[in-house]
């Protein structure tokens, strides 16, 4: 275990480059916050977390009996804390983005936009308001 990474992780780097090229700026894993979030939007109160599908257990339901018992408990206290980091996080006004790293790998643009719609970011670092929430476009996408 020792070779796993607790940051600068592959799809850590695939969010930092795609926010690099919009143009936004952001802190990483700071230490005042639950759960030290991968990448920290302080001025608009927004976290986002890139979990690896196996440690943070992604439909761990699903494959968990495929575990020894000494993983089952690693990977069942990693969802409790992550659980328990967003409801702290949320307590104090942020709001929580979780990005998968399935989701990255299938969509990395689309997880992109899921951080500009809740961080009211726009690309190139401006603020934007969504003109109607609910509509899931990001800044400049059309409606087409």
């Amino acid at each position: 275990m020792s070779r796993i990474r607790g940051k600068d992780t592959g799809p850590e780097r695939t969010v930092a480059a795609g926010l690099r090229e919009h143009g936004l700026e952001w802190e990483s894993h700071s230490r005042d916050l639950p759960g030290r979030p991968d990448f920290v939007f302080r001025e608009q109160k927004v976290a986002v977390f890139v979990d690896g599908d196996f440690w943070h257990g992604w439909r761990f339901p699903v494959w968990r009996d495929k575990l020894s018992l000494k993983w089952e408990e690693k990977i069942e206290r990693n969802r409790r804390r992550d659980a328990r980091n967003h409801r702290k996080l949320r307590r104090m006004g942020w709001r929580v983005v979780r990005i998968w790293e399935h989701q990255l790998d299938r969509d990395a643009e689309g997880c992109l936009r899921r951080i500009f719609l809740r961080s009211d970011l726009a690309p190139g670092g401006e603020t934007w308001q969504n003109p109607s929430p609910g509509a899931g476009r990001a800044p400049g996408e059309d409606a087409t």
